[in-house]
């Protein structure tokens, strides 16, 4: 969002406004929809793009895991065959010619052969493939939070920022009306011949409204842009009657637990530890599968095979095998070892440095998560103590800027000290509500860092 800025000359100095852009637009047209912060979340989580492709990784994991649970099963392969043969009959054994290739020697034949293989045992391929598989699943549903955790947090900085934009511009508004005030005041004393005043503090009133009607416009126009981009976070059309229930920005009136307390919060919840915690165990398991091919697989498997060709005689003869017309079966207990001189090797090595990555990944994880939750809850602080501090000077700068009116319409004060009153008051309540946002957005930056999304009352 843009930020907006109220000069030192005139009084209003608005401070940064630096969150991004929402989805919620704000309408002055009847049936609009008021949505609380909560309602804005609920809505921002039902489909965004982020969350749906979190859910396909999900899912394309689990037709993994169903991928190797299938290989515990039996395995069926059945081949078919149909086309020309030559024709064999018994008193061609005795024949002179042989050349039984001729054209006019061919017959036909079909033959079916089917072939089922059951695993006994694979030395941990399929079984440690299903636990990669199964770990893997958790893993995309602890990103799907973490993606969650990012956009609830994205609603609250454009919610909040909604909020401070509306702030600076009824800040702006007040100022506006002051100065109109003195302004009338000031042309009557004028009109009157009084000494207190002259015409050089009517150019200057006015200066000062003018550049004041400058920043509300841009105080509007942030404004606007707030809630669009407030509704294209929610998912809703450009046209959406909708606007935010809340009418103040305000310090959330809830009790922030102590740093340790949140940083043992961030370990037990944060989704990107557990998403550590089952890549390692995923990781572990890929490994042990591909040391398992440097071992046989145990399996039984049954045989049946049938051909006919009606060209052929049937032979009774164990010693003798036809393949044109037969019929037999069996079953047999089978070892299968592939010898691949060095490739299965490669493929441990390249498994294990996966998994070593991931253990630079958690180091790095148990150090940084820490310290971004130290570094929100000092924001927090530093906030909480400005927003106490700079609630106390606007006060003071607010009867200040009373006092100066009143002296003013009496014809008793200068104009100067009417501008200096504003100046100081428009400095002080911009600071406060500045620091009011920065506690909210640390508040959320925290509630993100521990994966806690909490309640947002205000006071």
């Amino acid at each position: 969002m843009r930020n907006i800025l109220f000069g030192t000359c005139l009084v209003v100095s608005l401070l940064s406004l630096s969150q991004p852009v929402v989805a919620a637009t704000q309408t002055e047209i009847s049936h609009t929809q008021l949505l609380t912060l909560d309602d804005c979340i609920r809505m921002a989580l039902k489909a965004p793009p982020e969350l749906g492709e979190a859910q396909a990784d999900i899912d394309f994991t689990a037709s993994k895991l169903e991928e190797a649970k299938s290989h515990r099963y039996p395995q069926i392969e059945v081949i078919s065959m149909f086309g020309p043969a030559p024709t064999a009959r018994k008193e061609d054994l005795m024949a002179t010619d042989h050349n039984f290739f001729r054209f006019n020697r061919l017959t036909w034949f079909a033959r079916a052969d089917g072939i089922l293989t059951q695993p006994l045992y694979t030395f941990g391929k399929i079984s440690e493939n299903m636990k990669a598989a199964t770990h893997g699943i958790e893993v995309d549903r602890s990103r799907k939070q973490q993606k969650a955790n990012e956009i609830v947090l994205k609603v609250r900085e454009y919610y909040y920022g909604l909020l401070y934009a509306r702030e600076m511009k009824e800040l702006v508004l007040e100022v506006q009306e002051s100065l109109l005030k003195a302004r009338k005041t000031a042309q009557k004393l004028l009109d009157a011949e009084s000494n207190g005043v002259d015409q050089m503090d009517i150019f200057k009133l006015d200066a000062f409204s003018n550049e004041a009607q400058k920043y509300l416009e841009e105080a509007h126009k942030g404004e606007r842009l707030a809630l669009s981009a407030l509704r294209a976070r929610l998912g809703l059309k450009p046209d959406a009657k909708i606007d935010i229930a809340a009418e103040r920005l305000l310090l959330p009136d809830r009790p922030v637990p102590e740093l340790e307390t949140l940083v043992d919060r961030a370990r037990d919840n944060r989704p990107e530890f557990r998403q550590i915690s089952e890549g390692l165990k995923a990781r572990t398991a890929l490994v042990e599968a591909a040391k398992a091919n440097y071992y046989p697989d145990v399996f039984l498997a049954g045989l049946l095979s049938w051909a006919y060709s009606p060209g052929r005689d049937k032979i009774n003869n164990p010693y003798i095998h036809d393949n044109f017309n037969h019929y037999y079966g069996g079953a047999v207990l089978g070892v299968r070892w592939k010898l691949d001189f060095g490739i299965t090797g490669s493929k441990v090595s390249a498994e294990r440095a996966q998994h070593n990555r991931l253990l630079h990944t958690r180091d790095f994880a148990e150090i940084n998560i820490p310290l971004q939750v130290k570094k929100f809850y000092l924001e927090l602080k530093e906030a909480e103590n400005a927003a106490k501090a700079s609630r106390a000077a606007y006060s003071n700068a607010k009867k200040w800027t009373v006092s100066a009116l009143a002296n003013f319409d009496f014809g008793v004060g200068p104009a100067k000290d009417i501008f200096e009153a504003l100046q100081a008051y428009s400095r002080m309540r911009a600071a406060y509500f500045q620091s009011v946002y920065n506690y909210n957005i640390a508040l959320a930056n925290l509630d993100c860092a521990t994966s806690e999304q909490l309640q947002t009352g205000q006071k």
